[in-house]
């Protein structure tokens, strides 16, 4: 609180504040608001607790019963499996995403657009970045001069195809190798040919340039860990939700169900890709998702696994913030439907 020397003799104390401090950290009212909050934490816990006390004899015998028992098995084996992948993905897309400077990447690419765009895709398979980092990151490059069709070809390759998510690939499928590299072309064929659809078609005004970085005005080291605290929680969320997912469909969902959908080759590869837009998993975690799924073919896992890291619920949400809700109404369903279609083809190549 700065007290100018202009003031005027007799004028009270806030009338020489200087306005560009503006009105001073008045904690007052925001100390009963965090007590409030705390007391309605210990308040729900207290309940949550009490109810487990009281009924621990029905949830015991419900734990104890086998279809029970099958949910748990699956759901931690996938929790397990994929944490230490989405925590070190998270890691790095953190540090790339801090640390390295956007100009860097238009330094880096060439001035051609044409040739820009495989260049960005193939900078994916280099440099790791979940969904949660790739739109920030795809927005610091168009405000920093790079050209938006090689801008969306890195934002839609970097969670496809880098190394983190291509050896939880192949960790999760270790008797079928060749969904690694199913996986990593179908990928990429989808970002370029996006990007060189954004080329040729893409206007101007469906394009909102981002106004500034998500980062903007804190220090490097606050910047990484607190991208790392948003992407732990907010992917970590999401895993759980797909483990909770692919443990009811294994263990609740009648196999008359699955068998339908699974031998249904046409059925099979939408209801999976649905699933990946619905389930909104991170992508260094749904290969284990995916391969939890063995009623269904290896091309309709490999659609879920194509068409996860670029559409989902969270990441239209993010792309409508970043660059428009015109954006993203005309950028996620051009997406979708090219990702299901490469998924196909180069199942039916590959796999």
């Amino acid at each position: 609180m700065a007290i100018t020397d202009t003031a005027p003799p007799g004028a009270d104390d806030g009338a020489g504040l200087d306005p560009e401090a503006g009105p001073g950290p008045d904690t007052g009212p925001r100390e009963p608001q965090r007590e409030a909050r705390r007391l309605d934490s210990t308040l729900a816990l207290t309940m949550l607790l009490l109810v487990l006390v009281v009924f621990q004899g029905p949830l015991r015998r419900a734990l104890s019963a086998p279809v029970m028992q099958s949910w748990t098995t699956v759901f931690v084996a996938v929790v397990v499996q994929a944490l230490p992948f989405l925590v070190l993905g998270v890691l790095l897309s953190a540090a790339i995403a801090v640390f390295v400077p956007p100009s860097f990447f238009a330094r880096a690419l060439p001035s051609r657009p044409a040739l820009a765009v495989p260049v960005a895709g193939m900078a994916g398979a280099v440099l790791p970045g979940c969904e949660c980092a790739s739109v920030p990151v795809a927005g610091a490059l168009v405000r920093r001069g790079v050209t938006p069709a090689a801008a969306l070809a890195f934002l839609l390759s970097a969670p496809a195809i880098n190394p983190i998510v291509l050896t939880a690939t192949a960790v999760a499928f270790p008797r079928n190798p060749e969904m690694v590299l199913a996986r990593f072309v179908a990928s990429l064929v989808v970002a370029c040919v996006m990007g060189w659809l954004w080329q040729r078609l893409g206007r101007t005004d469906w394009l909102r340039l981002p106004a500034h970085a998500p980062h903007d005005g804190e220090s490097k080291g606050a910047a990484f860990w607190g991208s790392v605290r948003h992407d732990v929680m907010h992917a970590g969320g999401f895993l759980v939700l797909g483990a909770m997912a692919a443990a009811t469909l294994k263990a609740v969902a009648p196999a008359s169900w699955l068998r339908t959908a699974a031998d249904n080759p046409v059925l099979a590869v939408l209801a999976l890709s649905v699933l990946a837009v619905l389930l909104s998993i991170c992508s260094e975690a749904d290969a284990f998702v995916a391969s939890s799924l063995s009623q269904f073919s290896l091309t309709a896992r490999l659609a879920f696994l194509v068409v996860g890291p670029m559409i989902d619920l969270k990441l239209f949400a993010m792309q409508a913030g970043t660059f428009g809700r015109a954006f993203a109404l005309r950028f996620a369903p051009a997406t979708f439907v090219l990702a299901i279609t490469v998924a196909v083809l180069t199942g039916t190549v590959l796999l």
